[in-house]
């Protein structure tokens, strides 16, 4: 008689990538914890403030792209943002009184950014840094600084980091806006449901995994948004590019229609379309013109409309649209990890690549 007995089950080693995206809700917390009290955001930042250029490289970019985005509607400050590699290109820079100039890097020891950084300091600018590596070459270098206070980061693929700069630049905008006269106390408020907005992601893991395995089946994906989303749209091609190893390109879908949309004529491709707030009447039309012209599988991470249909869609119940920015990144950086892992990738150390300071 053979004897019955059940298999123990066989758990699947968390990849320090995963453990990272899990820790988020709670480094925000302690974050918010740190500088935000009584309706004030303790963050020292220079006076008269009147055109803000943001430099980084990377995820570090798109984070100055969302924040560049973030200070013309919020604090009414002209704001641009420049790749590092570019800067450093440039014959002059702007050296007025008013400029304020921002290095973000995850490192505080890029080299193109210390190179730009060096830039600005020979013509006498003012400087700010927002990096998680408190005394680094590019902390110790600006006469401002914000620290991420993301702890150490082991995975290759920024996460928490990106998060924590994210909200660090977020406070940033806010300060200045408040230096200008402009009144943000319900946004400093809100600013506390930020770990709530996280977990709700968090919720949505077994629906990711979902989606996660139709995408892993596309050679190509293109990935869209409108507006300050784009900074996140460009997030996400560079988190699924650099894990699961996928051609992945991003646009700002009124662009995309201008030629570039020809690409969807390949059956492996698939569009992704990401929105923290409701869709406008052109981005319904571009998409819809898109589904029947092309007949993607299109992906809405976001809010959605009746008027489109998706195949799936990834969203959060939240009505504040800058708050539930990290909700959105959130999705995206699981749904990278998660096509990833269906691809059988090593997420912690992509081939190729390595991190300059963990």
């Amino acid at each position: 008689m053979t004897e019955s007995y059940n298999m123990p089950l066989i758990k699947r080693k968390k990849s320090s990538m995963e453990i990272e995206i899990f820790a988020q809700s709670k480094i925000c917390e302690q974050i918010l914890n740190d500088y935000v009290k009584d309706g004030q955001i303790n963050i020292d930042v220079p006076q008269n403030i009147h055109r803000v250029i943001l430099v980084a490289s990377g995820s570090s970019y798109h984070c100055a792209r969302y924040c560049a985005n973030l200070l013309g509607a919020v604090a009414d400050i002209e704001a641009r943002a420049i790749y590092s590699s570019e800067f450093i290109l440039q014959p002059k820079i702007a050296d007025d009184e008013g400029i304020l100039y921002v290095f973000i890097t995850q490192s505080g020891e890029t080299s193109d950014t210390n190179s730009a950084l060096q830039i600005a300091k020979d013509h006498g600018v003012k400087t700010l840094s927002v990096t998680n590596k408190e005394n680094s070459s590019i902390w110790n270098a600006t006469q401002y600084h914000i620290a991420c206070h993301a702890g150490e980061e082991k995975s290759i693929a920024a996460t928490k980091s990106f998060t924590s700069q994210l909200i660090c630049a977020t406070m940033l905008v806010l300060k200045l806006a408040q230096n200008k006269g402009v009144d943000v106390t319900n946004l400093i408020r809100d600013l506390n449901d930020i770990p709530d907005v996280i977990e709700k992601a968090y919720k949505l893991h077994s629906k990711i995994k979902q989606t996660a395995k139709f995408l892993s089946r596309y050679k190509s994906i293109v990935i869209s948004a409108d507006g300050e989303m784009y900074a996140f749209a460009k997030e996400a091609s560079l988190k699924i590019k650099e894990t699961s190893y996928i051609n992945t390109c991003s646009y700002i879908l009124g662009e995309f229609m201008h030629g570039h949309v020809a690409v969807l004529n390949n059956s492996k491709s698939a569009l992704i379309y990401i929105s923290n707030d409701k869709l406008n009447y052109l981005a319904v039309k571009n998409l819809n013109n898109i589904k029947e012209n092309y007949k993607p599988p299109i992906i809405i991470i976001g809010n959605r409309t009746n008027q489109i249909k998706s195949t799936y869609n990834l969203d959060i119940d939240c009505e504040k649209p800058i708050i539930k920015t990290f909700g959105i990144l959130v999705l995206i950086q699981l749904l990278s990890l998660e096509i990833a892992l269906k691809l059988h990738r090593d997420v912690d150390k992509p081939h190729g690549l390595s991190k300059v300071v963990k």
